[in-house]
């Protein structure tokens, strides 16, 4: 009798599946062995590489130089200067500088000759005018103003300076508390543009201290309108009530006669120093400063 074996499908299907397993996993351990292998080969080769490149690299004992003979080395140390001395910056040209003879039978080259030089006598002179220095303070040229207006203006009795500084400075002063101005007018400056007016303006046949006044004023609206800092100003503090067609006047001949000497004292300085000058020169020698 015959034995019969009967395996079912499932078993089956678990033994195909397991030798399917193992033979994943024995291609897989052979590739790893392989790549393995690989890597140590590569490896090997890598460290083997570098071991030649260092030695390559490091020499501690260098071969000998070659020696050249004596002429090359002299030949080539003069090739080195030689590049070194076109490398270096070029010096400047010496240019010669000319110089005036002391005497005028001194000789000169000229066109590789020997010439006689004549000094020419010149009409030039080498040396700059000399400078006038003239310092005054406000106070004093305030009063040689006054003493001015009180010499010419004689006819007019019980005038002092002071009194007409007094009147310069009230002017000012409103202007500042009215706000027509920022800063005071009266400085150096103005007070010798002041001086020049008047000199025109105010002559020896004033006879009172309201005429001398009117006068004065409209001397001080011109100054205010041509060197003041402000664009405009008013007419109160300048004009009387009683001389406005004089005042009107009076500041139409000023211009007239004075616009071209208003127009010089600004721009040339020598003149101003004289204007200056003169005007320092109008204070009375035994009076005191009025330098407030």
């Amino acid at each position: 009798m015959g034995t019969v074996l009967s395996i079912s499908p499932a078993s089956k299907k678990a033994s195909i599946m397991d030798a399917e397993v193992s033979a994943d996993a024995l291609k897989t351990d052979k590739s790893l062995k392989r790549h393995s292998m690989f890597v140590s080969l590569s490896w090997k080769k890598l460290v083997a590489s570098s071991a030649k490149k260092s030695a390559k690299k490091v020499t501690p004992n260098p071969p000998p130089a070659r020696e050249l003979p004596p002429g090359q080395v002299a030949q080539r140390n003069s090739e080195n200067n030689r590049k070194t001395e076109e490398k270096r910056p070029k010096a400047p040209i010496p240019v010669p500088v000319p110089t005036v003879p002391a005497q005028g039978g001194e000789a000169a080259l000229q066109n590789g000759r020997l010439a006689s030089v004549q000094k020419q006598p010149s009409s030039f002179s080498l040396v700059s005018p000399r400078r006038i220095v003239i310092q005054a303070s406000t106070g004093e040229l305030l009063r040689c103003l006054g003493d001015f207006l009180c010499r010419r203006c004689f006819k007019v009795k019980e005038l002092s300076s002071a009194e007409v500084v007094l009147w310069f400075r009230n002017i000012d002063r409103t202007l500042l508390i009215q706000g027509w101005q920022d800063i005071g007018f009266i400085t150096p400056a103005n007070v010798v543009f002041v001086y020049l007016l008047c000199q025109d303006a105010i002559t020896d046949g004033v006879e009172s201290a309201v005429q001398l006044q009117g006068a004065f004023h409209t001397c001080l609206y011109l100054s205010y309108s041509y060197m003041g800092n402000e664009i405009s100003y008013p007419l109160k503090p300048f004009m009387i009530d009683a001389n406005k067609d004089v005042f009107w006047e009076t500041s139409l001949r000023i211009i007239d006669r004075m616009s071209a000497k208003m127009l010089q004292l600004n721009a040339d300085p020598h003149f101003f120093t004289e204007v200056f000058q003169d005007l320092k020169n109008q204070r009375e020698p035994a009076e005191g400063n009025l330098d407030r």
